[in-house]
């Protein structure tokens, strides 16, 4: 009725998985496994029992104890919740409840970190007049310059931004680069090699971010979030 050959049904009572079910030895569980993983710890969340990373791993190792397969390694645990978009959000979510129910944190006083970068003379895309005879998309021709600027913002769940925190490429900030002689100056303009953040940049704009902030602030706490950037992890920057 269902036209399986019958090889793939002797293949399948040994035992022998479809190329579409094998999994890499790095994930262990399969897709149907991990499903019914992911479900199981959403479960005991909604309960009021987030479980923590090692009862994780136990789990996973009961599942591949009934099927006589090896314990995951060590590091499991954490790569599987990182490939799992509805954990991490999950997780990130009552991390960020908790710390607010905590500390007594307002809207005012709940800042999120972005960065963003611009091309030198690249502005905006725009219209421009050509031949009626040229076929395909206009080409106009570009500033050669090419350096990368690099723009820090941090703005509040109330909707209000601090002063931007500039990173130019160089070493040196010369007042001729800009074409307004009015700068604002609040506005922070720093220097690094290549126009990105590094870690100590990183740390000098939490202090700019400290300054702008302190005196606006509601309650006795303030909740900064960050992304993942490497500049924001170094040592001097959680000591502060």
């Amino acid at each position: 009725m269902y036209h399986v050959h019958s090889r793939t049904l002797q293949r399948r009572r040994r035992g022998v998985q479809s190329r579409r079910d094998i999994v890499p030895n790095s994930r262990k569980l399969s897709d149907l496994e991990e499903e019914t993983l992911v479900q199981f710890i959403l479960k005991l969340d909604s309960q009021g029992f987030p479980p923590r990373v090692s009862f994780v791993e136990a789990m996973a190792n009961c599942l591949l104890a009934d099927r006589n397969a090896s314990p995951v390694g060590t590091r499991w645990a954490n790569n599987f919740i990182k490939r799992q978009p509805e954990l991490k959000t999950r997780f990130f979510r009552r991390l960020v409840e908790n710390t607010i129910a905590k500390y007594g944190i307002q809207s005012h006083d709940i800042w999120n970190f972005d960065e963003t970068g611009f091309m030198m003379g690249m502005i905006s895309s725009g219209m421009v007049v050509t031949g009626s005879e040229k076929l395909g998309r206009p080409k106009s021709v570009q500033p050669g310059n090419r350096e990368w600027i690099t723009v820090i913002q941090a703005i509040n769940a109330e909707g209000q931004a601090i002063e931007p925190f500039i990173i130019g490429a160089g070493q040196n900030h010369l007042a001729n680069w800009h074409e307004e002689p009015t700068l604002p100056r609040d506005w922070v303009i720093a220097m690094s090699q290549n126009g990105w953040t590094n870690n100590e940049l990183g740390l000098e704009w939490l202090r700019h971010f400290d300054r702008r902030t302190a005196d606006r602030s509601v309650g006795s706490y303030r909740l900064l979030i960050l992304d993942g950037h490497e500049s924001h992890h170094s040592v001097e920057f959680e000591r502060y």
